[in-house]
């Protein structure tokens, strides 16, 4: 049953070098996060490397926009993009499932987001680690491993996301448009909902009630995951209440993979009915 799996997620991830998108996705992050943790800084009138929370707090908010979008072009044509090219009909007549080819496919590519999270992410841990005088390795080792975690739950969870819109649609065009307008929902019309309906209220929100909307988006989730560790960081609007909350860490790294599967399964699902 994993043979299968493992040969096409290992002929995605070989894919992903050929084409340059491990390589493209590495340079994307680590001059982002290092530049970031350098000039995060900035507009306080300085440079450098600040404080540890304030570093992971801000590449957080970075990565929230940058791995859901990555993680969508990567993937949004796996399904359909296969179709239109009239492979996925060559690729059924193999000794192949439909389960063991989507599951295959996504795994290849969620190991390139992986790989390339751990390298990016991770260069600019060792540059803070190297040219930081005020944070030590040991202060460094466990937030960046929750860090990177979650930003690799997160690239995950979008991954398969767009495999429920590869699996969906009869065009790539359709689909990038899909996959855009769900990172656009996800990342930036969400949360100005809830802005709105704090400022609608005036706050007066359900302080019990409110965090668990939050739970509703996997970006969100993936916010309160890096601010667990950080209670001393300012933060203002709906993530200050959700950090009131009594979420504990492995709770949100569980609703990130409670979002994973769901969205999987519902791909596998969507693919083992699509006529080809």
């Amino acid at each position: 049953m994993t043979g299968p799996i493992f040969v096409v997620a290992a002929k995605e991830f070989r894919d992903g070098l050929r084409n340059r998108w491990v390589l493209s996705i590495c340079i994307i992050f680590s001059v982002l996060a290092t530049g970031l943790a350098y000039f995060g800084a900035a507009a306080a009138g300085k440079v450098g490397f600040s404080s540890l929370s304030t570093t992971i707090v801000s590449l957080a908010s970075l990565a929230v926009f940058i791995i859901p979008l990555i993680a969508m072009i990567l993937s949004y044509d796996g399904i359909v993009g296969e179709d239109e090219s009239g492979t996925l009909l060559l690729l059924m007549t193999y000794p192949l499932s439909r389960t063991q080819l989507l599951l295959g496919k996504m795994l290849g590519q969620g190991a390139i987001m992986a790989f390339s999270t751990l390298v990016g992410f991770g260069s600019s841990a060792v540059v803070i680690g190297l040219f930081s005088a005020h944070t030590s390795w040991s202060e460094l080792l466990i937030p960046y491993m929750v860090f990177i975690s979650s930003a690799v739950l997160l690239g995950w969870i979008f991954i398969a996301i767009a495999y429920v819109v590869s699996a969906s649609v009869s065009e790539k065009s359709k689909a990038a448009g899909i996959a855009i307008l769900i990172w656009f929902v996800f990342v930036l019309v969400f949360d100005l909902g809830l802005l709105g309906l704090l400022v609608s209220t005036e706050g007066n929100v359900n302080a019990d009630l409110f965090p668990y909307l939050l739970l509703v988006n996997p970006t969100d989730i993936f916010r309160l995951v890096n601010i667990t560790y950080f209670a001393d960081q300012n933060l203002s609007g709906f993530m200050a209440l959700a950090n009131q909350s009594q979420f504990s860490l492995f709770g949100l790294l569980g609703g990130m993979l409670v979002w994973l599967v769901l969205p999987t399964s519902l791909a596998l699902y969507i693919f083992s009915r699509r006529e080809l």
